[in-house]
């Protein structure tokens, strides 16, 4: 469903013809290559896929290859980093706030190579670093317009990760939203935690439980590859649940009404895009509705086959359309914070 819009190939195409980029660490050209690193295994993580499937479709669409290197943990997540600028590509891309630190110390380390750090940036952004973060708090909203149409027992919940600022945005923008279409709405939060906050479906299955056994009818999943413990949960207890930044509805037909999405594939080749001009770096870019990088599912041209609920409630739908232009309006205005 995360294709490259049209409009982006063309302006890249037209890029290319006209022979447009920077010499050296800054070019893409043809026969140079794209690294992409993840902070995990990719298996059925859904999330680091679209990072690879983006930067392929990046490299292409700018006379490039691609190459991915997969880490298991902070050790190898090192030694890839190591490996790829040995390399000297034209740039690394590399995903999630795990890598914070240690793209700091390598942009530091190797200030002639180019870097991508998508989802996450450290405080203080190298020259040769470009990030690019989501809002992700936008599309959670509308997902708990969603939600609070949708409710019945007055109560709307959410298994998030981390008990943290950043999985924050996710978690109080879904209560906002709900509280907005319906102020009496109440909400619980929990945190998965630990070492494997991300990737934990048994745990966030436990807590999606409990969250239901306090009477939530509509649970948010913000656990990465443990969203399938929330689903199962939403599903044996005849409650609805929402996903994040890939569509995940058809995981439980009829249980997933939504998802907030991210647009790795834009957020990549936007930022790519800016090295192979040889654009200045140094800086992070937020993507959000107005920009197309962050939206929920029933919004995308894809919405009619993605097997989501909330499909069956257009008179729903009208007002998360409605929610979402006041937002970018800047008529409404979801309270924050990025770290």
């Amino acid at each position: 469903m995360h294709r490259i819009s049209s409009i982006v190939r063309t302006v890249v195409a037209a890029l290319l013809l006209a022979g447009i980029g920077g010499c050296g660490a800054q070019a893409t050209g043809s026969g140079e290559e794209i690294i992409y690193i993840t902070d995990a295994p990719i298996g059925q993580n859904e999330f680091l896929r679209l990072g690879k499937t983006g930067t392929e479709q990046a490299a292409q669409a700018l006379g490039a290859t691609a190459r991915t290197y997969e880490s298991t943990d902070e050790q190898s997540r090192r030694s890839n980093l190591e490996a790829a600028v040995q390399r000297h590509p034209a740039a690394i891309v590399l995903i999630t706030y795990e890598f914070n630190d240690l793209v700091s110390e390598f942009a530091d380390k190797y200030p002639d190579q180019q870097f991508v750090l998508v989802d996450a940036c450290p405080t203080k952004i190298p020259a040769n670093l470009r990030c690019g973060t989501f809002k992700a708090y936008e599309p959670s909203y509308l997902l708990g317009v969603e939600a609070g149409l949708l409710d019945r027992s007055g109560h709307v919940g959410t298994v998030a990760a981390r008990d943290s600022a950043f999985f924050h945005q996710w978690s109080d923008a879904f209560a906002l939203g709900a509280r907005s279409v319906n102020p009496h709405v109440t909400d619980t939060q929990l945190f998965v935690g630990g070492d494997n906050a991300v990737g934990d479906p048994a745990r966030s299955k436990e807590l999606a439980l409990t969250a239901v056994q306090s009477g939530v009818d509509q649970i948010y999943g913000v656990t990465g590859g443990g969203n399938g413990g929330v689903f199962e949960a939403a599903a044996q207890s005849r409650v609805l649940a929402y996903g994040v930044d890939v569509n995940q509805c058809p995981q439980q037909p009829g249980v997933v009404v939504d998802n907030a999405i991210k647009r790795v594939d834009k957020v990549v080749l936007d930022l790519l895009t800016e090295i192979h001009q040889g654009k200045p770096g140094g800086a992070t870019t937020a993507f959000g509705l107005a920009e197309d990088g962050a939206t929920v599912t029933s919004l995308t041209t894809e919405a009619a086959t993605s097997g989501c609920t909330i499909l069956q409630h257009p008179d729903v739908l009208a007002r998360v359309r409605a929610a979402r232009a006041d937002i970018i309006a800047g008529r409404i205005t979801i309270p924050h914070a990025d770290k």
